[in-house]
């Protein structure tokens, strides 16, 4: 039988992009006997739907956490997400988490998707709680709408966590009130990471909260020399670059970069050339090396010297370094099972 041996470490289901959907299949497996503690599963709008592949991590593991890092709360109707959630409780033994997020502003503008606010994820957090204890919610008229009764069904009573990604200022005030677990956002430098972590604490405790009972994950982009250097540029490089794209002011803002940085990586002609007809994500498959060296040149280098790189050794380091900071624990972000066998074996 499995062992769990280290719950402070975990990874992303799915990482990249996968031919299919049922690699998740091979990778929980994997990563459970290579002892990590949780797999999180986040959601995109093609193969990536998050009730479909939890429920498949689930059925095909015994120990390692599951956690949808994350979905959107105003994509489904809150009976379902509760459904969901209370679902994926009984098939997992009690080892799912139900994590949320804002989603990406330009994505859902392109969708036609409302933008989601604070104040609607605190009141969606709230309208779970209840149901997953059994009460029936009457006449609900809050943030996130307006229902005449809501109901799972008063033979429940179940605790299932509840987690989010952030890394605003009020989405971290918000983790330390409400959330079980929140998940920071991949490149934060030394310095935002320990900001991160006390506004967090200091939100639970100000909550009349045990700030140890609010887990707190560093994403840590994890790309060690051992595999090939085009993938790792893709990654690094190309990773970094789409975060740019979708919340690059925010990025900038959290770490305290040079927003003139930014704005010449948004002027660039080869950057540009991903908006043409339609947002593609530069980390793409289809994006040429060419194009990751040309942008890689726009990057100084500490926007991406967060991450953990170089040899096995000096991965392990880097992630030890983030306990340090004062995370609960470290995702190994953007690295597959495989990838990660060598970094964990000298961990």
């Amino acid at each position: 039988m499995t062992t769990i041996n280290r719950p402070e470490l975990g990874f992303y289901a799915l990482g990249g992009q996968p031919a299919s959907p049922r690699v998740i299949v091979d990778e929980i497996r994997q990563a459970e006997a290579l002892g990590l503690g949780h797999a999180f599963i986040s959601e995109r709008f093609n193969t990536k739907e998050a009730c479909s592949l939890s429920g498949a991590a689930a059925a095909v593991s015994e120990h390692i956490g599951i956690a949808t890092g994350a979905t959107n709360h105003n994509t489904r109707h809150p009976m379902v997400t509760a459904a969901y959630a209370l679902t994926m409780d009984g098939l997992s033994g009690g080892r799912f988490t139900l994590g949320i997020g804002r989603g990406v502003p330009p994505l859902q503008d392109a969708f036609g998707m409302p933008r989601i606010t604070t104040a609607q994820m605190e009141d969606f957090v709230g309208v779970m709680r209840r149901l997953f204890r059994g009460e029936t919610i009457v006449g609900h008229d809050g943030p996130i709408g307006k229902f005449p009764a809501l109901r799972l069904g008063q033979d429940y009573d179940v605790d299932i966590p509840i987690g989010m990604v952030a890394f605003a200022p009020n989405s971290l005030e918000l983790a330390g009130r409400v959330m079980d677990q929140v998940i920071l956002h991949t490149f934060f430098t030394d310095e935002t990471l320990a900001r991160c972590v006390k506004t967090v604490k200091s939100s639970a405790e100000r909550a009349g909260r045990n700030p140890d009972d609010v887990k707190v994950w560093s994403c840590l982009a994890t790309i060690g020399d051992h595999i090939p250097e085009e993938m790792r540029l893709r990654k690094l490089v190309g990773r970094l670059a789409t975060y740019l794209q979708g919340y690059g002011d925010l990025m900038v803002r959290t770490n305290r970069w040079d927003p003139h940085v930014l704005q010449r990586f948004r002027d660039d002609e080869v950057v540009q050339s991903f908006s043409k007809g339609g947002l593609q994500v530069i980390d793409s498959s289809t994006t040429t090396v060419e194009q990751l060296e040309h942008i890689a040149s726009l990057l100084p280098p500490e926007w991406t010297a967060p991450a953990a790189t170089g040899s096995v050794q000096s991965c392990v380091a880097t992630i030890r370094e983030q306990l340090a900071l004062g995370a609960d624990g470290v995702i190994l972000h953007g690295a597959t099972p495989t990838e990660l066998g060598p970094i964990l074996a000298a961990y």
